[in-house]
């Protein structure tokens, strides 16, 4: 074996022996508590009806797009759905982008510089970390939803300087205080960044526009394959930045550009959710009853949420999959999420809830985790 086999093979037993190697299972039959379609838009017969329509009424079209935006893959539809989703997010200009990881790999890689500062929450996405590690501009951490923290590191900041965090936490599936970090950042001149990729649904188009801010918000990252239950993501802001990354966002250059089916999907999924108010509705409603019908000993806790993502704390990995293994024993489709996807001690299983999720399953979910800690079955 060479030395690169070696190399990995350590990497792989060592990820076995810490509880946390990872393996891809196929579509699960059992009840959804873990995925991302929280309005069941990937699942609508309404919605695939709409995009066929879509499709159907747009005439012949490519299967594919041919080529990236800026050499064959570029069409008048494409521009007019990215206006059409700024109007209703209430943006002066959008850009798409193949993913929400390519969306903020190419805002945050591409637009702070060698000499700048990006200064993000702790828990912000990897795929933040990562666009920021490709800059090259000075980069801190401070300590989650604490405007203390973030006010040390602010006083520090040299050149442009870029706050990122996340409406929702995807890990957490809590709220920071938005309007304070926001007024805190105006007051040393930095330039806010909210990820909404989780709030778009719960919220309809976020907490940003919820909390009419977006004339102070600097750019915005919507993701279309989680409450949408499409694919995409596209980066709101001003015509300037819009301008801006279309010349040097990376990822948005240089990949081939999506296909018709998904820009239609796109299209139909954010029309869609406008007129979604009984599926938020249901939403919320089912966020109320898991939280009323659980019943945690002192020795268990939920992260503080009021979204869609519920998680209880287990603080190893070894609680965490075996809790999970409990539960989809039972049919429930609930994950572990390990370290180091989390903090160590931080382990949990991550619940997501979803509009089209009964009150017979949540009520299964419940009881389910009730009687696991009753009998002392999660160690």
């Amino acid at each position: 074996m060479g030395s690169a086999e070696q190399y990995i093979e350590g990497r792989l037993a060592e990820r076995r022996a810490n509880g946390a190697y990872r393996t891809l299972k196929p579509g699960s039959t059992l009840i959804d508590f873990c995925s991302n379609d929280y309005l069941g838009f990937s699942r609508s017969a309404i919605l695939k009806e709409k995009i066929n329509e879509e499709i159907t009424n747009s005439g012949h079209i490519l299967n594919g797009s041919t080529g990236s935006r800026l050499i064959s893959g570029n069409l008048a539809y494409t521009e007019n759905l990215e206006q059409e989703i700024a109007d209703m997010f209430k943006s002066e200009a959008a850009l798409l982008f193949n993913s929400g990881y390519d969306a903020n790999l190419g805002l945050l890689s591409s637009l702070p510089q060698r000499g700048d500062t990006i200064i993000t929450d702790e828990l912000i996405h990897a795929s933040v970390i990562d666009g920021a590690r490709l800059s090259h501009a000075n980069r801190y951490t401070f300590k989650h939803n604490d405007l203390t923290s973030l006010e040390a590191k602010l006083q520090h900041a040299k050149g442009n300087c870029y706050v990122v965090i996340e409406s929702i936490y995807s890990m957490d599936g809590d709220t920071p205080p938005i309007i304070e970090l926001l007024t805190l950042t105006e007051k040393y001149d930095a330039h806010l960044i909210v990820d909404e990729a989780h709030a778009v649904g719960l919220h309809k188009t976020g907490l940003v526009t919820e909390l009419k801010l977006e004339k102070r918000i600097f750019a915005r990252v919507v993701t279309f394959g989680k409450a949408l239950g499409c694919h995409g993501a596209i980066i709101l802001g001003s015509n300037l930045l819009r301008e801006y990354l279309v010349n040097f966002a990376r990822p948005f250059i240089y990949t081939t550009a999506a296909p018709f089916h998904q820009l239609a999907s796109i299209k139909m999924a954010c029309r869609l959710l406008q007129v979604a108010g009984t599926e938020i509705a249901a939403l919320q409603n089912n966020v109320s009853l898991f939280k009323e019908k659980l019943h945690l000993s002192t020795a268990y806790s939920l992260i503080n949420s009021e979204s869609a993502i519920q998680c209880l704390l287990l603080k190893s990995n070894g609680a965490a999959v075996k809790t999970a293994g409990h539960l989809q024993n039972n049919g429930l489709d609930v994950r572990a999420i390990l370290s180091p996807t989390v903090a160590q001690g931080s382990e949990r299983i991550r619940i997501c809830l979803h509009s089209f999720n009964t009150a017979n399953e949540i009520t299964l979910l419940t009881n389910t985790i009730n009687n696991l800690i009753t009998n002392n079955l999660i160690t």
